[in-house]
């Protein structure tokens, strides 16, 4: 048989240096800026559906009223709600929170003989 023979292979040490608070913290506070900005960022969409009712029911909602309804749907959202009724005074919206997005739209007298299902949570609005 032929002759093995077996060099040893000097071994490196790289001495690392300790990371700083700073370099830790950087990336979780970016990570946490990120989450916040996500989930407080929840614009409000309205499905096609929900806009054509809008405009053949002629319901009008200001952008004010909008900014509210999307603060309490991601206030809801934060809470656990998936599916929402939200009652203002001129509509009803059926709302997924979930997803951030007007499903549906009704004016108030015809919410009021209507019986509205798969919702977890309501939104009142004055």
């Amino acid at each position: 048989m032929g002759n093995i023979s077996i060099n040893q292979i000097p071994l490196k040490t790289s001495i690392r240096q300790p990371l700083t608070s700073r370099q830790v913290a950087s990336p979780k506070q970016s990570f946490l800026q990120h989450l916040q900005e996500a989930s407080t960022k929840s614009e409000l969409k309205v499905s096609k559906h929900a806009n054509q009712r809008l405009q053949e029911r002629n319901i009008k909602i200001s952008e004010a009223e909008w900014q509210i309804v999307s603060e309490k749907v991601s206030e809801a959202r934060s809470k656990g709600v998936n599916d929402s009724l939200v009652l203002m005074d001129q509509a009803a919206l059926i709302v997924s929170a979930k997803n951030s997005t007007v499903i549906t739209a009704m004016d108030r007298i015809e919410a009021r003989d209507q019986l509205f299902t798969n919702i977890d949570g309501t939104i009142v609005l004055n």
